[in-house]
């Protein structure tokens, strides 16, 4: 699919001024920082022509926000958890990105080793070892959101994506669940809203349609890598079929004419 913009830049307060937004017309995300993404978000940002980052909204412990699934090659069934030990100063209120690392170095220190010994005797751990690089350095921000956001672009750099990155909060928006999303999407000149299927279920498409912005329902296969692509980080499928294979699958989802129809 054509890409709007060169590079997956990070977002800034820039992003807000017209001259530093993508051309219109293109297809957007909107998501929130999750920790190394599963595979099924990850294709939705990298289908996207830009990724607005959704980091003003309350942190949830029990989600992605600061956790990631990995599974030993092989074995995608065999579950467990890398988690970011995460303090919230203002409680359950707290936004995502006013979370802060309980312990960073620990945490830092944790992540190596857990990725490293599900993924080191991969063929492609060298690659993703020079992609955690950035990952790890972070964590010295003690920020939760810089970490979880920095593991989502490394992976859509990694992966080719051209799209561009900005931040919820440097783009004008109304209150309201749904017309937020439809200001942020009509913001950078959005033709098209990517909504995954949990999404759909409460997403009400009469603001998007009031700016003539199509919502366009991401769907994903079910079978072969994806068939635990809900559950687990796409660092698996990274390391089972490496970088070039899952970008083709990538690739070919993101052009699936089928899968990427406006919603009825």
């Amino acid at each position: 699919m054509p890409r709007t913009n060169p590079s997956s830049t990070t977002a800034s307060p820039a992003d807000s001024s017209p001259r530093d937004l993508p051309a219109p017309g293109g297809l957007c995300a909107i998501h929130q920082p999750n920790f190394w993404p599963r595979l099924t978000t990850l294709a939705k940002l990298f289908a996207a022509d830009y990724w607005i980052v959704l980091d003003d909204v309350q942190f949830t412990r029990r989600d992605y926000q600061h956790r990631a699934g990995l599974a030993p090659l092989g074995a995608p069934n065999r579950h467990q958890w890398l988690t970011i030990p995460t303090h919230l100063p203002q409680g359950r209120s707290t936004l995502i990105r006013d979370a802060v690392i309980a312990d960073p170095d620990l945490a830092r220190r944790r992540t190596v080793g857990m990725l490293r010994q599900h993924y080191g005797t991969s063929p492609h751990w060298p690659v993703l070892a020079e992609v955690l690089a950035p990952v790890l350095d972070a964590f010295t921000t003690g920020r939760t959101a810089a970490v979880t956001e920095t593991s989502t672009r490394v992976l859509l750099d990694l992966l080719g994506w051209k799209g561009k990155i900005l931040t919820c909060s440097h783009l004008p928006s109304r209150p309201g669940r749904s017309q937020r999303l439809a200001d942020l999407a009509a913001a950078v000149g959005a033709r098209a809203y990517l909504c995954g299927t949990g999404g759909m279920a409460y997403l009400d498409q009469a603001p998007f349609a009031a700016r003539n912005i199509a919502v366009t329902p991401f769907r994903t296969p079910t079978v072969s890598i994806w068939s635990s692509g809900r559950r687990l980080s796409a660092l698996w499928a990274l390391a089972e079929l490496g970088p070039d294979t899952v970008a083709d699958r990538l690739q070919a989802l993101a052009a699936d004419h089928t899968g990427l129809q406006p919603a009825a």
